[in-house]
């Protein structure tokens, strides 16, 4: 769950080549290597609690703790892209992303093993943010339609085969082993940079019309953007909370799945390749705010379902809220780049900072809760932050509305 808009303008030059299709795969191997750390540890979290023994808040604030790190990246490196070589940033994210991922195999304490996440979180949202920005200068939004589609599938595939790995790994061979496969993907995203992104020097990338704090403050007080960036503060804080505790909810009776069946429950993001490549689409036929609205009904949908004491419910319950919040979170996303008037590069920066600490915040806040009151208050939890995002979408509305 990243930055589709963006997506759509930097990926576009895939459709322009001769070699369009296998650009599109080079693409969408990028987003899915950089991202592939984001969720993974997700699935092995009553695992690592066991290691670690400790409760499963304290656990999933520790994981979650590389949304920390997104959050500041995306809008440092949003603000400081244009002194950045596009190659060299991306290729050393990466290649220190994979020191850190296998520093976490023999993190000794809890402590040390979120300020290891919080790293990780820098290097992803540097690499990532770099990238849609090499590629963003490149291209143009007419043409982005393939691109977007392996945008999508990179980024979905890597929630999806992330979590699926990371929980076979550890099955079958234990926690470590589970982090240096990670590291050695993380190595060969930096390779794959390195071989297919042209260098580009920061002199030759156009420098923007005012400083970058000054845009900032612009984007701030434009009251549809403001509403915007709540919005995606509260999908992630809603993401978070639902596929971070229903973990411990999948192991716990009367479910007692093992680690390997928690990771195959995962399948359930299958479905959101599909429907959110139709984001743009529908949010050009209906409106922002119908679109948004609609996928936050589903996403609450879900969550009732999730509270049943049987798998398939459950399972259909993770099933739509996924679709609802990446459905939203791409629909936002758009509406970001079409809001801003300027600098859609730093709007972008300061929506995916607060997209991303709505990660750590809804970790840290909804561990609380489920430690203290258990799974029915988390949820209810879940759904007061959709009910505010439901109240903030009203305020989407720009000139051409």
């Amino acid at each position: 769950m990243t930055d589709l808009t963006a997506s759509q303008r930097t990926f576009a030059a895939a459709a322009k080549a001769p070699n369009a299709a296998l650009r599109a795969i080079v693409i969408g191997l990028i987003a899915f290597l950089t991202l592939v750390d984001l969720f993974a540890t997700q699935a092995v979290l009553p695992a690592l609690a066991t290691r670690y023994q400790v409760m499963p808040a304290a656990m999933a604030l520790a994981v979650n703790a590389c949304t920390m790190g997104m959050a500041i990246a995306s809008l440092l490196t949003g603000l400081l892209s244009p002194q950045i070589d596009r190659r060299l940033g991306i290729f050393s994210s990466l290649a220190l992303l994979a020191v850190f991922t296998a520093l976490l195999a023999s993190a000794p304490n809890l402590g040390v093993f979120a300020g290891l996440r919080i790293m990780q979180g820098l290097c992803m949202a540097s690499a990532f943010t770099l990238t849609l920005a090499h590629l963003g200068e490149q291209c143009s939004l007419m043409e982005a339609g393939g691109a977007f589609a392996a945008y999508i599938t990179g980024n979905v595939a890597s929630n999806l085969i992330g979590r699926l790995t990371s929980a076979g790994l550890a099955g079958a061979f234990g926690l470590r082993a589970s982090f240096y496969v990670f590291a050695v993907l993380n190595l060969a995203g930096a390779l794959l940079v390195f071989l297919s992104i042209r260098r580009m020097p920061a002199a030759s990338m156009p420098s923007p019309p005012r400083s970058p704090l000054g845009a900032v403050g612009a984007h701030w007080r434009n009251r549809p953007l403001r509403a915007a960036f709540g919005i995606g503060f509260c999908i992630l804080f809603a993401f978070i909370g639902a596929f971070t505790f229903v973990n411990f909810v999948l192991v716990r009776p009367p479910f007692s799945l093992g680690m390997m069946q928690v990771g195959l429950a995962y399948f359930v993001f299958l479905p959101s390749i599909a429907t959110t490549l139709a984001a743009g689409h529908v949010a050009a036929r209906v409106g922002s705010r119908a679109a948004i609205w609609g996928a936050l009904a589903i996403a609450a949908i879900g969550l009732m379902l999730m509270l049943s004491d049987h798998l398939r419910p459950v399972l259909a319950g993770m099933v739509l809220v996924g679709i609802g919040t990446f459905f939203a979170q791409a629909v936002a996303t758009g509406f970001v780049g079409r809001a801003a008037a300027s600098d859609r590069g730093i709007a972008s920066g300061v929506y995916l900072a607060c997209y991303f600490a709505g990660g750590i915040v809804g970790s840290a806040v909804l561990g609380q809760v489920f430690d203290r009151f258990g799974w029915p208050a988390c949820v209810a939890g879940i759904a007061a932050s959709l009910g505010i995002a439901a109240f903030l979408t009203a305020r989407l509305v720009t000139p051409q509305d």
